[in-house]
């Protein structure tokens, strides 16, 4: 034959692939022997192993250049262990990646103008099996994209044994993570409690702090007047005069949440306000004055925008804002002990980001004003808020256009919500993990191990 001019990968290789998948060039097996040449040198003892698992990519769309190169790098390691004698699995597999995957189908359907999530969230509701036509939806999307994934790999000649491909959610997979789960709940490295994460209201999930994008807004500062009053919630007048504090906030939406109102020890008006209360409004609650360093002093003449503009009175939501949630740590007891609803934590928000009175409004009173709130959006709860201060004589002013930075899910692209969800945590620090995880990659570089 002559030798072809130039090599044209498509004409040679389907045909090695062919020779690789019948030989079983690539399947690992445990029970192999050694011959004597490999790692252990010892003719007739079990292989060492080398063991590697493929990153799962996401089933969200095909593989990039990203992904080759990832792989093309996996691909070296594991070729050269094969040779050298090891009993070596490359593992391969793909991810269900969860609510991004959702999100993708749902921008599908939208834009090929059929029944998207929102649609099938009504008929879910309804009683129309919306959930479980909306998962046949991403289960062909999976099907799919699995398909146009495991292609992409063998086309680029990964070694991979494919007889073990699984899928994060098959039943095998599914099994692995509840025993494991069950293991480290058991031994106590995993844990329930309740925290304040980046919601997403849209999506309806927690997000991780990378997965937020910050982005400049307009919105409003709003300047609202709590009166002052007794425990009893009387109308009272500090010793200075005052019968009212004024929290200034660009969150007037969640007013309804406050447990507390708190000032800097260090304000000239704190020992006259010391062991005093305000009252909502409208909700009727009564919240005890706190004093706490994480408030910003007034300063009119400040170069600083905070202090040009703070009160030096800061409405405390713990539920509904990380810095307020600290305050409320710090403060627990006396929040508890002082305020009418007896809790540090009142929860205003539904998953969806409605005012709800069913996700923690322990003290709600339908017969109240607020009541009005209920099953409201952020921005319509916004507008109504400050219009019933305004109607009540209780609206200072309004600072706006007032810009600012507010966190949105990179996913959905709707603003973030600091919610208060129960979640489960890892205790990374305990030994049994990072202790184990450090002694395994001191063994892998050679390195001697204390006590060993």
């Amino acid at each position: 034959m002559e030798l072809p001019k130039r090599y044209v990968p498509s004409e040679h290789e389907e045909v090695v692939r062919g020779w690789w998948d019948s030989s079983g060039a690539f399947r690992a097996d445990p029970s192999r022997v050694d011959r004597g040449a490999g790692p252990s040198h010892e003719a007739g003892a079990k292989r060492a192993p080398y063991c590697v698992l493929i990153p799962p990519p996401n089933v969200t769309a095909r593989l990039h250049l990203g992904h080759a190169l990832n792989n093309t790098l996996q691909d070296i390691l594991v070729r050269a262990h094969r040779m050298k004698g090891y009993e070596t699995l490359w593992m391969p597999g793909t991810d269900h990646a969860g609510i991004a995957t959702q999100t993708v189908v749902d921008k599908r359907l939208k834009e090929a103008g059929e029944p998207a999530l929102a649609d099938f969230k009504r008929m879910e509701a309804a009683g129309e099996g919306g959930r479980e036509r909306f998962v046949e939806k991403v289960q062909a999307w999976k099907d799919e994209y699995e398909r146009a994934i495991t292609e992409q790999l063998k086309v680029m000649g990964c070694s991979c044994d494919w007889s073990r491909q699984r899928f994060t959610m098959d039943e095998v997979c599914a099994r692995a993570v509840r025993e494991a789960f069950f293991e480290l709940f058991k031994a106590g490295l995993i844990y329930r409690g309740k925290r304040l994460v980046n919601w997403d209201p849209a999506t309806q999930t927690a997000l991780a702090d990378d997965e937020v994008e910050t982005r400049e807004v307009r919105g409003v500062f709003a300047y609202m007047r709590y009166p002052l009053c007794d425990r009893d919630g009387k109308d009272a007048t500090s010793a200075g005069g005052l019968d009212h504090v004024t929290v200034a906030t660009t969150r007037p939406e969640t007013y309804m949440g406050d447990t507390a109102v708190a000032m800097n020890p260090k304000d000239p008006r704190a020992d006259d306000l010391r062991g005093m209360y305000a009252r909502l409004p409208f909700v009727g609650r009564v919240i005890p004055i706190i004093e706490d360093d994480y408030v910003v002093l007034p300063d009119p003449e400040s170069s600083d925008s905070k202090a040009r503009m703070a009160t030096g009175f800061l409405k405390v939501t713990p539920a509904h804002d990380p810095n307020d949630w600290a305050i409320g740590e710090r403060h627990d007891a006396f929040i508890r002990e002082h305020n009418s609803a007896g809790e540090t934590v009142v929860n205003v928000f539904a998953p969806d980001a409605t005012i709800s009175s069913e996700h923690g409004w322990s003290d709600f009173d339908g017969a109240s004003a607020a009541a009005g709130l209920i099953g409201m959006d952020r921005s319509a709860a916004k507008k109504r808020v400050m219009e019933m201060f305004d109607g009540a004589g209780l609206l200072e002013r309004v600072e706006k256009p007032y810009v600012h930075s507010v966190g949105h899910s990179y996913r959905s692209h709707a603003p973030i919500e600091p919610y208060l969800s129960d979640q489960w945590y890892c205790r990374v620090t305990d030994d049994r993990l990072r202790g184990s995880a450090q002694r395994a990659l001191a063994r892998s570089r050679g390195e001697q191990i204390k006590g060993e």
